[in-house]
């Protein structure tokens, strides 16, 4: 008898915007859908239905899921929307997304797996498929490539910067069980995965929330802190690299888990300013000096320890002195990697109501100020740089050779370290080189003698 047991697929479009944070929901979606037998395709066309993973942080970024959103109903027709545009409301109160698509089939808001899955199964019910066949490997779909993997391990915020509306989209800070995140960070190993790059909204205070309180993993107990969690992850023979991290005192902690190489010598510091007043009106931690008194303290720890931040400029009543003062923390600071953004008002934002607004070029011009007063610093740091032997992480082959990333380099954000003789090289092979050059943001190396 013949087997008709055979069904039609149900094909979802995927298209994701937006920061880490954003992509690691996407990838929890798409490991669900996946384990539902949903095919997931990338494009529109052959797509039963597609969802569309927003940012709504800044203007810039509204605008561009609004495109996308627009985008898909005009390719395919029938569009789900998740991710932080889905929370925003416009000044009247109404969903900025229903308002400007009413068309799309449904709204969720960030970190909303279950919802879009519930929506998904309204408008595209999961198809039959064998319980039998793996659908989805253990360690999930990802965005990412095999060698390199976000590990989320909280959501939300306990801040009130008053330029942001994160805490409005995404809510208070709620941390993930450690027990939860070591599991998933020891399947990522297993699975072959070379770098682990920790994300949150506020890496910092993982566990605040549940007062620290003690989880298993392994059958022992585990304090739900980041220096616990840490102190496990450098356990795991993967470079552990630690993004959006507040420079509570307890960072220190960490300082010497990155001497003894359990974690990377990296730090990413969301600093945002250097003027005392600015910080306040900020809402931010308001005191540069005794910044500058930490990161020496830092250095002093761990004298090859990479320091990335970034900063806001023309915001709300910042006069031309305060901007000088940010270049003046910069030459003092020797930060290794900078990013820039100019001020953009943000609905819902306390920052808006601000007396004093920098006008639009001016933002920009400082922006653009700050960045080429940064590439001196920068380069200044590579060219030392130049003779010393290290270790880098290949990401990618092409006629130039290998592309790779040393301790300092995180992935998109920061720069290369390009093996010019490294073409017999594979994407995720960890290589010995020494550094021959360098230009305002890359290294250029060899293969160093065995």
């Amino acid at each position: 008898m013949a087997n008709n047991s055979a069904v039609a697929t149900r094909t979802v479009g995927f298209v994701s915007l937006g920061c880490p944070k954003a992509a690691s929901d996407a990838e929890q979606i798409l490991t669900r859908l996946r384990g539902e037998g949903y095919e997931i395709t990338g494009g529109y066309d052959g797509a039963d239905l597609v969802v569309v993973n927003t940012c709504g942080f800044i203007d810039a970024a509204v605008e561009e899921s609004l495109d996308a959103i627009g985008e898909a109903l005009a390719e395919n027709g029938r569009v789900i929307v998740t991710g932080c545009l889905g929370a925003k409301k416009d000044a009247a109160g109404n969903d900025i997304v229903k308002t400007t698509h009413p068309k799309v089939l449904a709204v969720t808001g960030p970190h909303a797996t279950n919802e879009v899955m519930d929506a998904v199964h309204a408008h595209l019910p999961p198809p039959a498929h064998d319980p039998f066949i793996d659908l989805v490997p253990p360690q999930g779909i990802r965005l990412t490539p095999d060698h390199y993997a976000y590990l989320k391990i909280s959501e939300g915020c306990n801040h009130r910067c008053s330029f942001c509306i994160i805490p409005s989209m995404r809510g208070d800070l709620v941390s993930r069980p450690i027990g939860e995140v070591l599991k998933e960070a020891e399947v990522l190993a297993n699975a072959g995965v070379k770098e682990l790059l920790v994300i949150s909204q506020d890496t910092s205070a993982y566990g605040v929330d549940v007062k620290y309180r003690t989880g298993f993993y392994g059958g022992k107990p585990v304090k739900t802190r980041l220096y616990e969690l840490c102190k496990e992850l450098g356990e795991m023979d993967m470079w552990v690299r630690l993004h959006y991290v507040y420079p509570y005192p307890s960072v220190d902690d960490l300082l010497p888990l990155m001497a003894e190489g359990k974690i990377l010598p990296y730090l990413d510091v969301p600093f945002q300013h250097a003027s005392h007043r600015i910080l306040k009106l900020m809402k931010r931690p308001a005191s540069s000096e005794k910044v500058l008194e930490r990161i020496a303290a830092w250095r002093k720890m761990v004298p090859d320890l990479t320091i990335r931040s970034t900063f806001i400029t023309g915001f709300p009543g910042e006069t031309e002195a305060e901007f000088n003062e940010l270049l003046d923390f910069l030459d003092e600071a020797k930060l290794d990697r900078v990013g820039a953004f100019a001020y953009s008002p943000v609905s819902g934002a306390a920052a808006n109501a601000l007396p004093n607004p920098v006008p639009d070029a001016l933002r920009e011009e400082r922006k653009m100020r700050l960045m080429r007063h940064q590439e001196d610093i920068s380069t200044q740091l590579l060219e030392a740089k130049i003779g010393r032997r290290m270790t880098v992480l290949v990401d990618e082959i092409d006629e130039d050779g290998a592309m790779a990333r040393s301790a300092a380099d995180a992935p998109d954000i920061d720069g290369l370290v390009i093996i010019t003789d490294g073409h017999d090289l594979e994407v995720g092979d960890f290589a010995e080189v020494s550094i021959i050059d360098c230009d305002v943001h890359d290294l250029y190396a060899t293969l160093a003698p065995a």
